[in-house]
């Protein structure tokens, strides 16, 4: 799944996500809302209206670790991968290294949101130790 998605950030075209979005069985969540075009969907939240800032978001929060999260009772498969890892720390006990991922996400404006908020309320990519895409998404 992350190949495909990766294909799709090196493409620089949003259609070609299509591909990793319709491996799943079931679409994964982009909003809290069911969306029926999940490719119309990312290029109106982008700000280009093309969806490469979306592509740009997937990349840049592929390029650092994810959190596994353990969820469910299959020894093989529980758990859930989130990217960026940084959406599961506590904000206020970041590292120097870090800090410096959290700059290169995260627009310097919604750091400050974060801040004060004391939560995670950018995007969050989610897939299954399976493979499933489950979520991009922001939290609001």
């Amino acid at each position: 799944m992350i190949d495909a998605i990766i294909v799709a950030v090196n493409s620089g075209e949003i259609d070609d996500l299509r591909t990793a979005i319709e491996w799943n069985e079931l679409p994964p969540a982009f909003g809290p809302d069911r969306i029926d075009d999940p490719i119309g969907f990312l290029k109106e939240a982008s700000a280009d209206k093309s969806g490469r800032q979306m592509l740009a978001i997937l990349g840049n929060m592929l390029s650092v670790g994810p959190a596994r999260q353990p969820i469910g009772r299959d020894p093989e498969n529980t758990g859930v991968f989130v990217w960026p890892y940084l959406a599961e720390r506590p904000l206020d006990a970041l590292t120097p290294a870090e800090e410096v991922d959290l700059y290169r996400l995260v627009p310097a404006d919604e750091i400050a949101r974060m801040r004060e908020t004391k939560r995670w309320s950018w995007y969050r990519l989610v897939i299954g130790a399976d493979g499933t895409w489950h979520a991009f998404m922001r939290h609001e």
